[in-house]
């Protein structure tokens, strides 16, 4: 996950919240579709300065927020001293050493708060002194036992109750990490489609479903294994022209692992 969000992400989001397609989005702002899917590729550069104002009041967002100078839609301007943010906070957040972004998912989300109120009854101790009163009573009710019925160390009832006993780190520790868990993986699959994440498929089985494409493709045993490195490279073969073939075995050819064929490959017609 990208720590700051690219200006054609931006457009991107905006559009897609509105539900909007481009189609769409051009008759409502009067740009040209062409020019709307510009300023959302990946290649683009700039865009109008008209165009740039007519977004920005069609999605009622400020200029900067549109060129991702702030993250700030409608809190603008507010001043530090509302957000009670110690120096120490307010430096790492202008440091620029974690993602401020990804802070801002884990903080918003809707169990973000239970996450902290637990944390927060850990730290005051608030639960422990409950916590150890219960233990007091399980252990004086197992001591009755043992000393009004003698029962073995084996008994299911005293190791019942010496499951009961609950170690308040223990406790807290788990319930905290279910806490954070569940954010973490509602924001992992809120991202699972970027384009930083990893791939749902692992590279053994794209390296299979390579291997079944060329053992189904028409062509010298040569060809096949050229064809191969071409998909592992991202290359269509079906584009290269004879010349390009040749100097692409010829370059293949320096590797120990292409074996070279005799034969040349057939002329497309």
């Amino acid at each position: 996950m990208k720590g700051a969000t690219t200006i054609q992400e931006r457009l991107w989001d905006l559009r897609k919240e509105k539900g909007l397609n481009l189609e769409e989005l051009a008759q409502l702002t009067k740009i040209s579709k062409s020019a709307l899917a510009s300023y959302e590729s990946k290649d683009n550069k700039e865009i109008n300065h008209g165009n740039l104002i007519t977004l920005a009041d069609f999605y009622g967002v400020s200029i900067d927020y549109l060129l991702c100078r702030t993250e700030n839609r409608e809190q603008v301007n507010t001043p530090l001293t509302e957000l009670h943010l110690n120096d120490e906070m307010v430096a790492l957040l202008k440091s620029g050493r974690i993602n401020n972004r990804l802070l801002c998912e884990l903080a918003t989300h809707k169990d973000f708060i239970k996450f902290l109120a637990d944390i927060e009854v850990y730290v005051d101790g608030i639960a422990s002194m409950q916590i150890q009163n219960l233990n007091s009573l399980v252990d004086t009710v197992r001591h009755e036992i043992i000393e009004r019925y003698r029962p073995g160390e084996d008994d299911p009832y005293l190791r019942i109750l010496q499951a009961a006993h609950i170690e308040d780190d223990e406790y807290f520790s788990h319930m905290i990490q279910d806490d954070i868990s569940a954010v973490v993986r509602d924001i992992r699959a809120a991202h699972k489609s970027d384009s930083e994440s990893a791939p749902s498929t692992t590279i053994a089985e794209e390296l299979k479903q390579d291997l079944e494409d060329v053992a189904n493709f028409k062509g010298s045993p040569l060809e096949k294994q050229a064809a191969l490195y071409c998909k592992r490279l991202g290359i269509n073969y079906n584009k290269l022209s004879d010349a390009e073939f040749r100097q692409l075995v010829h370059i293949l050819e320096k590797s120990k692992f292409f074996k070279s064929y005799v034969g040349q490959r057939k002329k497309r017609k």
